[in-house]
């Protein structure tokens, strides 16, 4: 099949140039690369490009303004160079609908499946970057009354939310535009909204349920485990050990599906 041996090819160059630019390590590099053989060969070009602006966009902010972000590593589980985990659980979703649609072509659900999820883990992750430049402290989602350290799960802000407004935005335009069906601002619409609400639960875990830990030598709250950047051995504080930030990323995509596919 051309379409399959063409985005192969693709997705090996894309994954190896990632690599190179340090977006990934060893094993995201191949996780990336099953996934855009899914995606590339079996979606197709209009698949492959909001995979690329979801991909090229989160890099890019992921190692824009470093001197402002220097001091929050110690809050994330993850450096910006991803693994494996981190790319599954933020590409996954929408490789399982991409691969749906070549057992159901020309079904508009796999499309709208695919776009809700990269509209949610894209306007996660440009919160998630950019939101940490606000210039006051964030507040947990919760209660929106609680201040909290810039970084700390849960925690929301004016920028934030407009950046996650904006990474919802870029994929529903272009989920519009690509649309099989071509009902270009009801989809765009939906897809931008589904990944707003996709990214908002995702807080919302992050304050609630997520594993979070204690460093007891520097007293910050951290998504690390078991050994903080400082070298301190990090304690158990709340939420489910197994629910890491890389599931929730996961549950992110899975709210913005379920929003779109309902609606």
């Amino acid at each position: 099949m051309p379409q399959l041996f063409l985005g192969s090819i693709f997705a090996i160059i894309i994954s190896l140039l990632a690599y190179k630019a340090k977006s990934l390590d060893k094993s995201g590099a191949i996780a990336a690369t099953v996934e855009g053989i899914l995606i590339f060969g079996l979606g197709g070009w209009e698949w492959a490009i909001l995979l690329l602006a979801f991909f090229i966009s989160s890099s890019a902010l992921s190692k824009m303004f470093k001197a402002r972000k220097k001091g929050l590593k110690e809050k994330f589980d993850k450096g910006s160079r991803r693994d494996a985990m981190q790319v599954l659980g933020n590409g996954g979703l929408a490789a399982i609908f991409a691969t749906l649609n070549y057992f159901f072509p020309d079904t508009h659900w796999t499309w709208l499946g695919f776009a809700a999820a990269l509209a949610a883990v894209n306007a996660d992750t440009w919160a998630t970057e950019l939101g940490v430049l606000n210039p006051t402290r964030p507040r947990m989602i919760t209660n929106l009354k609680q201040k909290v350290e810039k970084g700390t799960s849960g925690g929301v802000s004016v920028m934030g939310t407009f950046a996650s407004l904006a990474g919802s935005v870029l994929i529903g335009i272009l989920a519009g535009i690509f649309s099989p069906n071509g009902n270009i601002l009801p989809i765009f619409t939906l897809i931008t909204l589904a990944g707003l609400l996709g990214a908002l639960f995702d807080s919302y875990l992050g304050a609630t349920v997520q594993a979070i830990y204690h460093c007891p030598s520097c007293e910050k709250e951290t998504e690390r485990h078991p050994i903080h950047l400082c070298g301190t051995e990090t304690r158990f504080k709340r939420g489910f050990k197994w629910l890491t930030n890389d599931w929730v990323n996961f549950a992110c995509a899975t709210t913005g599906v379920l929003i779109a596919l309902v609606f």
